[in-house]
């Protein structure tokens, strides 16, 4: 009697392992790994899941059988697989939650006319709208050097300063390899940044450019991942997307580019697996032996020291393309301009002269400020009563445009109310000042002027940031006011002047980081000013000038501001010399999240003495209607790192499975930001 035939099969389920079922005789030659199969899951649910491994091991009970194979070539081959078990382990999470974000939604359900593509002769325009831009001697020398070195060292960080042409670097490299009929990876931190890229990579590579990412439906996204699973064609393909581009199923890759490495933007936070896609990069270009290109202005802590210690070969690029000057900074005192009885809402003198005159030469100004909303909260000037998220513990943002308060954690609202509610006081005045609130402030003083804003709710509909660029490119717009959104990367060529409105509120919020983020973003919308014939200008108001990472900005002065930074997280135990996992425990009962954080934290460290933090609780320890608790593990870079990881995990499955705690939500984040 012939032996049964087994499949284990991976189900988009945060399960912590495959399961096995029986594959029917009329089904074992079509069977193979990576191919979609549906299958019975209790008592009456059907779902999809992939064939993991084919075996002919029993399992310990009857197996139920495999009802369907729905592919009829596999959707992925033993390389993501690979990718996936490394994510899971990495980050602490089940390969059922890493299938559940690779996979487009469309391909989690039973879906059968995607694999046609593999069958299809692509039809593409192979002709390049535009030819390659002649690099200069500088950006020739780095590109010769990239190209020699990727033989030595798998993992290279151009660090070029803002304006100094890194991305003709990428695009005379990316040529290299379409011309080999090669796959080139280029990722972008986030949508926000392919409007601009998009066009670029067309103008030179035409049709062989494919964009991914979650803005675009089901059907676009399904058709760009059979595309890229059949392969290039034969004039190679490059793909422009965001994080979760690392997860496409590629044929021939042979080089990753990561624009932008240090934004924070590449780490997932919810769900699992919470990853961060330039390091699942890395990994994914060990897997496949393609070279991994990282580029930044201000690159990560982390990259920095990796690539001073020889682990990255690190290229420098350090002057301006064309012969652009670097713009002059200057600081604005608003403790002193408060004082003074000098300020005007949110402006010092000295910004308001910086834009008037800017405005008068016909210029383009940038404003940047991270906050959204009109302001970031109301007050009662009688009883002090401000209005606070029914689900989170955060006050609520006013957002004057639309008349409502909203929640940024949850997305609560409800509207602006004309009294207070506590002491039905009619003074109710706002505290603080958003983007929204720059912008009307800027109409009333400069009614003339044409503003834009770019920030989340400016930009919700797909099409809005591709307007709202667009229009600033063009000239249509002289002032765009922003979040964050404003320092990434782009290239605007008539921008003389770039103001920054509250340096103080990026320096003092309560992380590790804070000063490494502050550092990169004043650096990187400070890039932002400067053209051809004009220097830039760059004005910062702060209310400590003397600050010292102030200074540093000021004077460019990354490898102090580097040797400072790596100081203190040597002294204190912080990345890169150590790495983080943090335990955020959440429950709806204050006092089980309590009981559970401390249970679960003694635990910890029994196991690992001297390396746990905590339980305490987060700035916001209420999300949702959820209350946590976060407990801090730091494990030294060594050989055991891997070992204690799997310690961790194990630790935090059996103290889930007592069911002590009913309800209990235990999320692991592995490297946190």
């Amino acid at each position: 009697m012939p032996r049964e035939t087994y499949a284990d099969v991976m189900l988009p389920l945060a399960l912590p392992e495959t399961l096995t079922y029986r594959l029917p005789p009329e089904f074992c030659e079509a069977a193979q790994p990576g191919k979609r199969v549906q299958v019975h899951l209790g008592k009456n649910k059907i779902i999809s899941g992939l064939i993991w491994r084919i075996h002919d091991t029993a399992p310990s009970f009857e197996a139920r059988d495999i009802i369907s194979i729905t592919d009829e070539y596999p959707i992925l081959d033993s390389h993501q697989f690979t990718l996936w078990e490394w994510i899971a382990g990495y980050y602490l999470c089940t390969p059922g939650e890493v299938m559940k974000a690779a996979l487009p939604a469309f391909l989690k359900v039973d879906h059968r006319d995607p694999k046609r593509i593999r069958k299809q002769q692509q039809v593409t325009d192979n002709q390049s709208p535009s030819a390659l831009v002649p690099l200069s001697q500088a950006q020739q020398q780095i590109f010769q050097n990239i190209v020699s070195g990727f033989s030595v060292t798998p993992v290279h960080l151009l660090h070029g300063i803002t304006s100094s042409g890194k991305t003709e670097i990428y695009i005379h490299l990316i040529h290299q390899q379409l011309e080999q009929n090669r796959q080139v990876l280029y990722l972008l931190p986030e949508i926000a940044l392919t409007t601009q890229i998009i066009v670029r990579m067309q103008n030179v590579f035409g049709n062989r450019v494919l964009v991914y990412h979650s803005r675009f439906t089901q059907v676009r996204r399904l058709k760009v991942w059979s595309q890229i699973l059949a392969g290039p064609d034969g004039s190679g393909q490059l793909i422009l997307g965001v994080r979760s581009s690392v997860f496409l199923p590629f044929r021939d890759i042979s080089l990753i580019i990561i624009d932008e490495e240090h934004e924070q933007s590449y780490k997932q936070q919810d769900p699992a697996p919470r990853y961060n896609a330039r390091d699942v990069a890395i990994i994914l270009g060990s897997i496949y032996k393609a070279p991994v290109l990282m580029g930044s202005a201000t690159p990560s802590v982390e990259s920095y020291q990796q690539a001073h210690q020889g682990k990255y070969q690190l290229h420098e690029l350090n002057e301006r393309f064309g012969g652009i000057g670097r713009p002059e900074i200057f600081l604005a005192d608003s403790r002193d301009a408060r004082k003074r009885k000098k300020m005007q809402g949110p402006f010092t003198p000295l910004m308001l002269r910086a834009i008037d005159e800017t405005l008068v030469k016909k210029e383009q100004a940038i404003l940047f400020q991270n906050r959204r909303g009109y302001s970031p909260y109301i007050e009662c000037q009688e009883c002090k009563w401000i209005p606070k998220c029914q689900y989170c513990d955060v006050s609520l943002t006013l957002h004057r445009s639309e008349s409502k308060l909203e929640c940024h954690y949850c997305g609560y609202a409800e509207r602006v109310p004309n009294r207070c509610p506590s002491c039905s006081s009619t003074g109710l005045s706002t505290r603080g000042t958003g983007t929204e609130r720059i912008e009307e402030d800027l109409q009333l003083l400069f009614p003339d002027a044409r503003l834009a804003r770019l920030d989340l709710d400016s930009t919700r509909s797909s099409s809005a940031f591709s307007r709202i660029i667009t229009d600033f490119e063009l000239g249509n717009t002289d002032i765009l006011i922003g979040t964050q959104m404003v320092s990434k990367g782009l290239d605007f060529s008539k921008v003389s002047l770039v103001g920054i409105l509250d340096a103080d509120q990026l320096l003092n919020y309560p992380d590790f980081r804070s000063y490494e983020r502050s550092f990169q973003l004043m650096t990187q919308v400070s890039g932002r000013a400067g053209r051809r014939d004009t220097q830039g200008m760059v004005v910062i108001q702060c209310s400590d000038p003397s600050h010292p990472v102030i200074q540093q900005v000021m004077d460019n002065n990354l490898v102090a501001y580097y040797q400072n930074e790596l100081k203190e997280r040597h002294q204190f135990g912080y990345p890169p010399f150590t790495r983080l996992i943090r335990l955020n425990i959440k429950h709806a009962d204050l006092k089980v999240v309590n009981e559970a954080a401390i249970d679960l934290a003694y635990q910890l460290k029994q196991a690992l003495p001297g390396k746990v933090m905590g339980p305490q609780s987060p700035v916001v320890s209420r999300i949702q209607g959820k209350h946590i608790q976060n407990i801090l593990i730091k494990l030294e870079r060594n050989p055991e790192l891997l070992i204690r990881k799997k310690a961790i995990a194990l630790l935090i499955k059996n103290f889930i499975e007592k069911r002590t705690y009913s309800s209990l939500v235990i999320q692991a984040d592995v490297d946190p930001l």
